[in-house]
């Protein structure tokens, strides 16, 4: 239903709508129920509420102690500015661009955990959230409000919130699956009409050379991946280029902690069926969208869909029942034996630790499986080789050296799981920009690794 047309039905005939229209306030309205020292959790990536973020902070000075929580959120989050930390205190669950320095200046603080075990937090009650801020579409005729462009990450916490502030925009498309909450259960209600935040899949610092790298990993991993396969990947210049080179693959499927715009044209010309798919069979499950206009536009009511909460999307021994699952993550730097860092550079924290781990088990224990690591081999300006004698001091190790199967590069491919170390370094080195090859040779040898 339109906003227009829930004021113009009959409460009689839907009691749900005056239930609706006697929760409709203005976002000031609405957030007046935060108080110091509650816990918040916020619905993150393209769905971020910002009528309602942007109203809490106006009430700063009213507010000490507030603890949000959220992973990776698009745009621009006020309260992890200078000077907000005494009001609001940020603990990330993934780490974006717009509060990697809150985070490592101290205003904001980093919660390392398995993208499959955030929203458990909140379930077992590790957490419990006093306000969950959520951004749906309108209900439909029964009342039910899609979470969207983002059901995986807030679901299952907004379940648990004493209370539900929903920012209803008719914008925000009609996710389908477990993906709904009723109208009963929200709180307050704040009807916007704006367009949602968008991540365009581009790198802004690709160069030629870069692309050209890109491509040449893309293809190694194309290579890889049979027909009747159910992918996992991401949002980035590596998944796309692996996606330009399976247009002549059948019979695809997806199981996908995130959904984005380069998918789409595999699903509209058929490579994606989902018909071999041992789970699910013809769905695309995923958590979240994360892209523009046009992923929005295309899960729309779009009944190949499934949407979940993440716990589900991401519980490994769920992802292994798909046989053929390729998991297709990247990475900071791998060090020879295999140890892969992907959440930070040294002591610095970058990003988080997500589904890597949760998707690289799960493929690990699908039949015909392939957990896949995909990097460039050096740095874009070539003074760093991304395959390292040893992890930075601090780095961490996301992806241990006994997950890791498949690590890929423009060089080509090294397998790792079973082997030694003698034989991975091997493996690794034959993988690595030549211009470092010798520097890690001679490290081996120096370590009787080799």
């Amino acid at each position: 239903m339109t906003l227009e047309e829930i004021k113009t039905v009959k409460p009689g005939n839907a009691p749900w709508v005056k239930r609706y229209n006697s929760r409709l306030v203005s976002a000031d309205e609405a957030v007046k129920v935060i108080k110091s020292k509650d816990k918040l959790i916020i619905q993150p990536g393209c769905a971020a509420p910002f009528q309602l973020i942007n109203a809490m902070v106006k009430r700063k000075d009213e507010l000490t102690d507030v603890e949000i929580y959220h992973i990776l959120v698009v745009g621009d989050i006020p309260y992890a500015k200078p000077g907000m930390e005494r009001h609001f205190k940020h603990k990330a669950f993934f780490i974006g661009a717009n509060s990697r320095t809150a985070v490592n200046d101290g205003r904001a603080e980093f919660i390392p955990i398995f993208l499959s075990e955030v929203t458990m937090l909140f379930k077992r009650g590790v957490i419990q959230a006093d306000v969950a801020l959520i951004h749906v579409s309108p209900p439909d005729e029964h009342g039910f409000c899609s979470y969207g462009i983002d059901v995986g990450n807030i679901k299952t916490p907004a379940e648990k919130a004493k209370c539900v502030i929903a920012q209803v925009n008719k914008n925000m498309p009609r996710a389908l699956g477990n993906s709904f909450i009723h109208v009963n259960k929200i709180d307050f209600i704040v009807e916007v009409d704006e367009p949602l935040k968008e991540l365009p899949q581009v790198d802004p610092d690709a160069t030629p050379e870069t692309l050209e790298v890109y491509d040449k990993i893309g293809q190694h991993v194309a290579e890889m991946i049979e027909d009747g396969s159910t992918l996992q990947m991401g949002i980035g210049a590596i998944p796309d280029a692996v996606l330009k080179y399976l247009h002549n693959k059948n019979d695809l499927g997806v199981h996908t902690e995130m959904f984005s715009d380069g998918l789409i044209k595999l699903v509209e010309e058929g490579v994606v069926t989902g018909e071999k798919k041992t789970l699910h069979l013809g769905k695309i499950i995923a958590g979240f969208v994360l892209g523009t206009k046009r992923a929005f536009d295309f899960i729309d009511n779009n009944p190949v869909f499934e949407f979940h909460p993440q716990e589900y999307v991401n519980d490994p021994f769920l992802i292994s029942k798909n046989d053929k699952m390729v998991a297709i993550n990247s990475a900071i730097e791998i060090d020879l034996t295999g140890q892969v860092c992907a959440d930070s550079i040294g002591t610095k924290f970058f990003s988080g630790i997500g589904g890597q781990v949760d998707f690289v088990r799960g493929a690990a224990h699908s039949e015909g499986g392939k957990p896949i690591i995909a990097l460039p081999s050096a740095t874009k300006d070539l003074k760093y080789s991304k395959i390292v004698p040893t992890l930075k001091p601090g780095a961490g190790v996301v992806t241990s050296r006994g997950d890791v199967h498949y690590v890929v590069t423009e060089y080509g491919t090294a397998y790792l799981f079973g082997k030694s170390i003698q034989e991975r370094v091997r493996a690794l080195i034959n993988i690595s920009h030549p211009l470092f090859r010798d520097e890690l040779t001679e490290f081996a040898k120096k370590t009787y690794y080799i």
